[in-house]
């Protein structure tokens, strides 16, 4: 019989390179975490196979039993269908149909939840993060795309079915620009971490004597979504155009989803936002100039998120903890 006193929940992060795995106490204070490849390219079996199998060494490891577990959370990339624990369909690991709940317990003998990773890197945040404490709270990653989470009312908003809440696919410009959906001028398409770099390269590329070159080594293709800001903090008229429009996009977007949603907190996550305030304030100000009722209703504020790679551990966790009720 085990003698741990209290219960621990398990939270699986599960991405395209590599399969994030952690125990959380009920506090949702990480005990314990590992990391394995995903090795994606294999059949679905035998990459649920060595997830469970992880999950059981790392609680042994730590002297936990599976009777100590309430269970375990596991966030995957693309569109999931949270009821059953089916992933439908994910292109980062070339997934279809794939029933990881089902599969999983195979393996591990506890109540296994399943939901999109986004969503679980925006419960996360609502739980032990920069949203703590707010009932209702949006969640944007500004990375290879732009993903994200919305919270009402404490529980995790996916629409009516499955594939809902797609933030990064709202309509914001109208340029033309390719979204990786196949529709055009998505939020995506301008305001992810990929569109500022490309933006970056043809910048440079144009103006060869912008401080982008010198940044980037001259090799285009050591370009990231820094330099821009860098650029413009050191007055280049190339990174500070770049800069402004990036933060004007991303700031369309972000007065959309508060009029849609007027959520108590905006929280950005991903590299990007490892500008602080210099990405968070014109964002603010923007927000409270732009903002339908400014003058007479709630403004949310943009901030940045807290627990960075751990988000998705966390908020993997906590489909344990809500389907449970045993957060503290």
């Amino acid at each position: 019989m085990s003698e741990k006193k209290e219960k621990v929940m398990v939270g699986i992060d599960l991405g395209g390179t590599g399969i994030k795995i952690g125990i959380v106490d009920l506090s949702y204070e990480m005990i314990a975490q590992t990391t394995i490849p995903t090795r994606a390219e294999r059949p679905f079996e035998q990459v649920i196979e060595d997830m469970g199998k992880a999950v059981l060494a790392l609680l042994e490891e730590h002297g936990y039993e599976t009777a100590d577990c309430l269970g375990a959370g596991v966030g995957s990339p693309g569109t999931v269908d949270s009821k059953s624990g089916v992933v439908l369909y994910s292109n980062n690991i070339r997934w279809d149909n794939v029933p990881l709940a089902k599969e999983l317990a195979q393996y591990l003998p506890v109540p296994i939840y399943v939901n999109n990773d986004a969503n679980c890197a925006t419960l996360g945040e609502t739980v032990k993060g920069a949203a703590k404490g707010c009932q209702n709270a949006i969640f944007l990653t500004l990375g290879t795309g732009v993903g994200g989470g919305v919270v009402i009312n404490g529980t995790i908003f996916e629409g009516g079915h499955p594939g809902g809440a797609e933030l990064g696919h709202i309509r914001i410009a109208s340029e033309g620009r390719k979204c990786t959906c196949g529709r055009e001028d998505c939020l995506e398409a301008y305001a992810s971490a990929s569109a500022l770099i490309g933006d970056a390269k043809k910048m440079a590329e144009k103006f060869p004597d912008s401080k982008l070159w010198e940044l980037c080594g001259h090799d285009l293709e050591q370009m990231n979504a820094k330099m821009p800001f860098d650029a413009a903090q050191a007055g280049d008229i190339c990174g500070q155009a770049l800069v402004e429009h990036y933060i004007q996009f991303l700031a369309d977007g972000i007065t959309d989803l508060a009029n849609i949603f007027r959520p108590d907190m905006i929280v950005l996550g991903g590299g990007v936002c490892a500008q602080g305030e210099r990405l968070t304030n014109p964002l603010n100000e923007y927000l409270r100039e732009n903002c339908f009722g400014a003058d007479v209703s709630y403004v949310p504020k943009v901030v940045t998120a807290k627990n960075g790679n751990d988000a998705g551990i966390i908020g993997a966790a906590s489909l344990v903890g809500t389907a449970q009720g045993t957060q503290k």
